[in-house]
């Protein structure tokens, strides 16, 4: 069966959730947010989940900071985040590419993400693209670390790295990103080649189960129709329509 590249990242996503956690999906995060809608749906019926700028999944009377005042209390399970790129280390870069003062590309910052990858349990980072322009030896600015000195506090932090290419693993004790699976479709051959550091490759790397019919059904009608509300354009171009 045929599937957009984000469905799969939606689907992989799903598998991930644990029944019984808290998850928050910040804003601009469609991918996670299907994928954890999706996991409620089939996998974790007794999730509580938080979706910013979706009034179905947000519980809260006041704005996104009440999320991050869960977060502080370390009462948030699993977060999701993505970035402009990614480094071995676990880094991420939300700010710039090139020279902080004098860039070629400049974003909007990461409101509240750094306190987020050290407060949430877990942290599954994101991206649609996996080349190595987006996986780098070392970001240009480090908006989040993967890796910190054991003096300073952390209730969590990286735990996967899921891109349409592969699912890297997160090696605490190394601190560094390993490759447990290989997407459908795609090779260790490929991973590494696309990615901008050398790759370490676990002993056990797999191939990933490509999604199934009920995933995609269950996708494509009722997580379609919930999300649509805060992601028309999303549901529209990246969610495909059931096939008789």
């Amino acid at each position: 069966m045929l599937y957009s590249p984000e469905e799969l990242m939606a689907v992989t996503i799903a598998r991930e959730v644990r029944d019984g956690e808290t998850v928050g999906v910040g804003a601009v995060s469609p991918i996670p947010a299907a994928g954890c809608i999706l996991a409620e749906q089939l996998y974790a019926p007794h999730l509580t989940l938080i979706i910013l700028d979706c009034e179905e999944y947000y519980p809260f009377p006041a704005g996104s900071s009440e999320l991050h005042f869960m977060a502080q209390r370390g009462e948030l399970d699993l977060f999701f985040l993505s970035g402009i790129q990614f480094d071995r280390r676990g880094n991420f870069n939300l700010h710039v590419i090139g020279d902080y003062n004098a860039p070629t590309v400049r974003m909007a910052g990461a409101y509240g993400s750094a306190m987020l990858y050290y407060m949430a349990h877990r942290v599954i980072l994101f991206r649609d693209q996996h080349t190595p322009r987006v996986f780098v030896e070392k970001v240009d600015f480090v908006t989040g670390a993967g890796v910190t000195p054991e003096s300073v506090h952390r209730e969590g932090g990286p735990a996967l790295c899921v891109t349409p290419k592969a699912i890297l693993g997160w090696d605490t004790a190394a601190g560094e990103w390993v490759l447990d699976q290989v997407q459908p479709g795609s090779s260790v051959e490929e991973v590494k080649q696309s990615t901008g550091f050398s790759l370490r490759v676990s002993s056990t790397v797999q191939s990933a189960a490509p999604p199934t019919e009920q995933e995609l059904l269950m996708l494509r009608t009722v997580v379609k129709a919930k999300l649509a509300r805060s992601y028309p354009e999303f549901v529209r171009e990246k969610i495909l329509t059931v096939t008789a």
